[in-house]
């Protein structure tokens, strides 16, 4: 059976990145790691995420949370960087 590490690491998908999506879909990290990881397989998938993790952006910098969307965007750029959008 495959941990969530080992699925995060197939995926390269980062603790981050879960925790974010996670957030967005107010379901548990393990629940968010399978998700991704099915969905970072497909170019219609990393739109889907790309999304989800716009929006946590959008909502942190909304809520005047300047941490977490310097936090948020580091996560997305990271994101973009190892699964773009049109691979």
């Amino acid at each position: 059976m495959l941990s969530i590490r080992d699925c995060l690491d197939y995926c390269d998908l980062t603790d981050d990145e879960v925790a974010l999506i996670a957030e967005h879909e107010d379901i548990p990290d393990a629940a968010a790691a399978h998700i991704a990881c099915g969905l970072v397989q497909t170019r219609e998938g990393v739109l889907i995420l790309t999304r989800y993790l716009t929006d946590m952006v959008d909502r942190a910098e909304r809520g005047g949370n300047r941490e977490k969307a310097e936090w948020a965007r580091l996560t997305f750029a990271r994101f973009l960087k190892d699964h773009p959008p049109l691979h």
